[in-house]
């Protein structure tokens, strides 16, 4: 009998304890670490790109978004008249209301951006000023209510029409930024042979046939929608002369 509790207590005595050493812990709590920093900087490489594509991708509609928006706004082109100011005591001089040059237009539209198509006429004055820390150039556009040659006279004067200068305001919207240049250009038919031409300046007593705009890129990038020139024809065409019946 006391041999055998004499064989259990050296057993017992013999046997080793559970537990780790300080080594072991410094290693573990050392892997555990490399681990979370691993996948940290994991996380935050694919949150960056993920950040930076859906930054490519705003950037892609916007300039989707605003070339569909300019396309929209010349094809809704509505063929009015203007009473322009005149001297004091002379009759208003009733005129086709259209302004073109190589860096400002005026016209009247169906689609504004408010409305849409949806909505009452608007008058449309796009402008080419400078961009944000005079880097390139900017197309913008403002907006006002058309309410018939009245509202459109307040913006010319005199018979051989001179037009207000267009200034950028509180509610003007940018179209595009951040270009190299920006230029309006005006199609005039012609019979055969030319049949049409370009002309950067509009003075004719009539409406062009077609308005291109051409935008050009300040920088290139690939990851990017490039924007493109827009050329829309003016399909609502009427005689500047001619009295129609209401």
């Amino acid at each position: 009998m006391k041999r055998t509790q004499g064989v259990a207590e050296q057993g017992a005595v013999m046997r080793p304890r559970a537990g780790v050493t300080l080594m072991e812990m410094l290693i573990a709590v050392t892997l555990l670490s490399l681990l979370s920093v691993g996948i940290l900087m994991a996380m935050r490489v694919g949150f960056t790109a993920m950040e930076k594509t859906n930054s490519r991708l705003m950037a892609n509609r916007r300039s989707v978004g605003a070339q569909r928006v300019l396309e929209q706004q010349i094809a809704g082109f509505m063929p009015v008249q203007a009473d322009c100011l005149a001297a004091p005591g002379q009759p208003p001089a009733r005129i086709p209301f259209f302004q073109g040059e190589p860096q400002s237009m005026r016209f009247v539209s169906t689609y504004s951006l408010e409305e849409a198509a949806r909505g009452l006429p608007r008058i449309l004055e796009f402008q080419v000023l400078p961009g944000a820390n005079r880097e390139g150039v900017r197309l913008v556009v403002n907006e006002h209510l058309y309410a018939g040659p009245l509202s459109t006279g307040q913006f010319c004067r005199g018979g051989p029409p001179v037009f207000a200068p267009i200034q950028a305001g509180p509610r003007s919207f940018v179209l595009a930024d951040r270009l190299a240049g920006c230029r309006f250009l005006f199609r005039r038919s012609l019979p055969a042979p030319l049949y049409e031409t370009w002309e950067p300046r509009w003075v004719r007593p009539e409406w062009p046939t077609a308005i291109r705009v051409e935008l050009i890129p300040l920088e290139a990038d690939a990851a990017k929608v490039p924007l493109l020139s827009i050329t829309a024809p003016l399909k609502a065409q009427k005689d500047p002369a001619f009295q129609y019946v209401n």
